[in-house]
């Protein structure tokens, strides 16, 4: 998650938020209603992060943009799952330290970067797929 307007008092609310991803009530409505359990601050679905899992193709070999992250999910999940490497953007820190964490205890492979958006550091044909989750929205 991006800063909405691009104000000081955005980037205070997204990391209040993410603040909260760890805590056990937050964890448990996470399960419930996504099926998950990494902090997510997007509505992506398991079923639906299984689906992108194959839709993009992802395996070992490829890498993927995950623009933002927020926490890291569905990116880490994507690269769990397929193997591939991920790469978590945000302009939030709290947020990116969660993921980092994350990618850590899954034993992704991938890391974060601090960028938004609109100005992201990369050369565009360095990532085979990119992905994004109630960002742009």
């Amino acid at each position: 998650m991006g800063m909405v307007d691009g104000s000081a008092n955005s980037m205070e609310r997204f990391d209040l938020r993410y603040g909260y991803v760890d805590a056990p009530v937050m964890r448990r409505m996470e399960r419930e209603a996504l099926g998950s359990d990494y902090g997510a601050t997007s509505y992506t679905t398991i079923e639906q992060a299984d689906d992108l899992v194959q839709s993009l193709a992802l395996t070992s070999n490829s890498e993927l943009l995950d623009v933002g992250s927020g926490t890291g999910w569905p990116g880490i999940y994507l690269a769990a799952a397929s193997g591939c490497k991920v790469t978590l953007t945000d302009v939030s820190l709290v947020g990116l330290g969660t993921a980092r964490r994350r990618l850590i205890v899954d034993g992704a492979r991938g890391h974060v970067v601090a960028a938004s958006a609109g100005q992201l550091p990369f050369r565009s044909e360095r990532f085979d797929a990119a992905t994004s989750s109630d960002v742009f929205c």
